[in-house]
């Protein structure tokens, strides 16, 4: 099976249900609000495919990280960014837990973090806090968690909503570093 993104590339994905493509209409959506990308470094969570860090990677993003549990999906993920970056934008690809691989990221600030994972898991907080602990979005920085729609998304110390947007059966609640918060004050205050 195959998936076009910017400038009409064809990505591999995964044969049957067990990865679900951000829709084409939604990664165009991500893409026009989060202009520009080039420069920017990526962080693709429950990445599938890698379809959305391949977005990220066309449209210049100085480097992509990913984090997905399925073997199989990390090898699509690697041809698939093999396939569109180019020399000067390292990228790597993590097989695990999001939840506990994020702890390797520490000390590495992103840009830009996409987080899609199965919309019935559980996986939702627990990520959003690793993501706080340890400091992973850059200041000036977005996060993007994709869910269904109905999904009630919640604030997470040193992550504030700051908007959402709905296409059809997909939700995108945008998160920003929050300041002054227990994050962000140092050791011992």
């Amino acid at each position: 099976m195959a998936l076009r993104i910017y400038g009409n590339r064809q990505l591999k994905t995964l044969p049957g249900r067990d990865t679900r493509p951000t829709p084409a209409r939604v990664r165009e959506a991500v893409f026009n609000i989060w202009q520009p990308i080039a420069g920017c470094r990526w962080l693709d969570l429950c990445a599938g495919s890698g379809s959305m860090g391949a977005e990220a990677l066309c449209r210049g993003a100085a480097s992509a990280a990913a984090i997905e549990l399925s073997p199989r999906a990390c090898q699509i993920i690697k041809q698939n960014w093999q396939q569109v970056a180019t020399s000067e934008q390292p990228f790597r690809v993590l097989r695990g837990d999001v939840a506990k691989r994020l702890k390797s990221l520490s000390g590495e600030p992103f840009d830009r973090i996409y987080f899609d994972p199965p919309y019935g898991s559980d996986l939702y907080e627990p990520v959003l806090e690793a993501i706080a602990i340890e400091r992973l979005l850059a200041p000036g920085g977005e996060l993007i968690a994709e869910h269904d729609p109905k999904r009630e998304m919640v604030e997470i110390p040193g992550l504030a909503i700051v908007r959402r947007k709905v296409y059809g059966s997909t939700a995108l609640t945008f998160y920003s570093g929050s300041q002054g918060d227990a994050c962000d004050r140092p050791a011992g205050n």
